[in-house]
């Protein structure tokens, strides 16, 4: 059975969305870029085959919907990345990713997801420290307990978690971000209006 791919993204609202991109983008542009991101990443999960489930905040799941169309949209709840991705891996197999690795192509899903079949975990490393993709195949305890979000750590805790309760993930090439003003020379496809 494939998994099915669940997407975090928040709403592209100038001043709220890719905020340490306003000094190089302004907030318009910086939410334009997000916007981009997001329907680069939705395009890329369509085309892999896989079922799409997208988890959103900043917004209305009807102001989403009016935005990305028919899809099987989920208000992301509170609590911090951990307690949210954890509301969000069940069922499995499942494979959570965010919106803002350019570089995400159908393949690199179908990989992912081809893993899955034959292992627990799988997951793609960010060049920041962190993970473009988790994907699990089952439940494993408080893989997202604990993790210092947001800095660049979380691979490696990540790992050490799979590790600790006997799991040897299938690790994919590693990804880039667009997070800071210097990661958009990488690719000016994205700026374009």
């Amino acid at each position: 059975m494939d998994p099915r791919v669940v997407m975090f993204t928040r709403y592209p609202e100038p001043g709220k969305a890719k905020t340490r991109l306003i000094p190089a983008l302004g907030a318009a542009g910086a939410a334009a870029l997000h916007r981009r991101l997001t329907e680069r990443t939705i395009m890329a999960v369509r085309e892999s085959g896989l079922v799409l489930e997208i988890r959103v905040t900043g917004a209305a799941v009807a102001t989403f919907a009016d935005w990305l169309g028919v899809a099987d949209i989920v208000d992301q709840g509170e609590g911090d990345l951990g307690q949210r991705l954890a509301r969000a891996a069940p069922p499995y197999p499942t494979i959570v990713i965010g919106a803002d690795a350019p570089d995400v192509t159908p393949v690199l899903l179908r990989n992912a997801a081809d893993a899955l079949a034959h292992a627990p975990a799988v997951i793609g490393p960010a060049e920041d420290g962190g993970y473009w993709l988790l994907g699990l195949a089952r439940v494993v305890p408080q893989i997202f307990e604990g993790i210092a979000w947001s800095t660049d750590a979380v691979f490696q805790q990540t790992v050490a978690r799979l590790h600790a309760v006997g799991i040897d993930p299938v690790v994919l090439p590693e990804l880039a971000d667009c997070d800071r003003p210097e990661d958009l020379a990488r690719w000016p496809d994205l700026i374009a209006p």
